[in-house]
């Protein structure tokens, strides 16, 4: 991997991670197309820069993540998001690499796309009441909710993002809160696992530590800089382009954008792939 597909994987998974759209199905036709062969510190680099995309989500609300004035607020905050990211773990543990196994090709992915940017483009009429107008409202037993909603982001296609919103409208969330409250579960959750692969998750033909790999050479050492700073100044872009869009237009465009982009995916992989 030379530095401009790492720029490239860089600036997909920050527009991609928290857009109900799906990084996986992007990371997919990016690789087919410029040829990026995924060896281990590649697999690495797709999940480790996702750090750059947690600081995105820390940096925009740092007054809700590190807000102790009312320690109550605070400490409720947390409890919610360890209790709705523990589905997550769990589920992810016992199925993850199943489920990817059967799942992970790319047509499954495209149609997935499909599926989903079809019940996105009804979701706004779905849920036309919310009740719950800020994450302060959210329940314990709701944030648990949210996080089983997540979960169904383990089929490859789904998106993390669209399936936690989707969750979060149909417990009453509004639109805006619902993706707030995305991003929040988006930290523990992707902090879980980028510190999973980095620092105890042993790749199989290399047999070394997530962490050895990205020190295994300082080329290793700049991709994975370059690739978290570009994710953390995307990301932080595509988090305030999002809000802007579904306060205007909902989630209509992200219904369309997936299943047109689905639609492309199958015409590439079934006949020029």
């Amino acid at each position: 991997m030379n530095t401009l597909q790492a720029f490239l994987i860089a600036v997909i998974e920050g527009l991609t991670e928290y857009l109900p759209v799906s990084s996986t199905a992007h990371m997919v036709f990016l690789s087919s197309y410029f040829g990026i062969q995924e060896d281990d510190f590649v697999k690495l680099f797709q999940v480790s820069i996702q750090f750059g995309a947690i600081l995105a989500v820390v940096a925009l609300y740092w007054k809700k993540f590190f807000d102790f004035s009312s320690k109550s607020v605070a400490i409720n905050f947390y409890i919610k998001l360890i209790c709705a990211v523990i589905p997550a773990l769990v589920l992810g543990k016992l199925f993850d690499d199943k489920i990817e196994a059967v799942l992970g090709d790319p047509i499954p992915i495209a149609i997935v796309l499909i599926l989903g940017g079809v019940i996105l483009l009804f979701i706004d009429s779905r849920f036309q009441s919310p009740t719950v107008l800020k994450e302060e409202d959210i329940t314990i037993k709701k944030a648990v909710t949210i996080g089983f909603w997540q979960c169904l982001a383990m089929m490859p296609g789904t998106s993390r993002s669209a399936a936690s919103i989707i969750g979060g409208m149909q417990q009453g969330l509004t639109r805006h809160a619902a993706a707030e409250f995305s991003f929040f579960l988006a930290v523990p959750t992707m902090m879980a696992v980028t510190c999973y692969s980095v620092f105890l998750k042993t790749y199989e033909s290399s047999q070394m530590k997530g962490y050895e790999l990205i020190l295994k050479s300082n080329e290793n050492i700049q991709l994975f800089l370059i690739g978290n700073v570009v994710a953390f100044i995307v990301a932080i872009i595509a988090i305030k382009f999002f809000i802007e869009i579904i306060k205007k237009y909902g989630f209509k465009p992200w219904g369309w954008y997936r299943i047109i982009v689905g639609i492309f995916l199958l015409i590439y992989f079934s006949y020029f792939k």
